[in-house]
């Protein structure tokens, strides 16, 4: 055993093995990579909302007649 394993026996810490170091770096990283992903796809999404937000009230707007004034009906 290494000095790091027999210090770490020593001190009552728990010993893990490499291969689930490694394993446990291979999921945080693919974590990490879902987390970017869901952050993009809400920027996307929030981005769109906007628009069409946007769109919504251009499309609520009153006509006006030609000449620009409101009718007097």
């Amino acid at each position: 055993m290494n000095d790091g394993g027999k210090s770490a026996i020593a001190a009552g810490d728990e010993v893990v093995s490499v291969s689930e170091v490694n394993a446990l770096e291979k999921k945080v990283k693919q974590l990490e990579q879902m987390l970017g992903r869901k952050t993009m796809e809400a920027e996307i999404l929030r981005d769109a909302l906007e628009i069409a937000q946007a769109k919504k009230l251009i499309s609520r707007m009153p006509l006006l007649p030609p000449d620009d004034t409101p009718s007097s009906e």
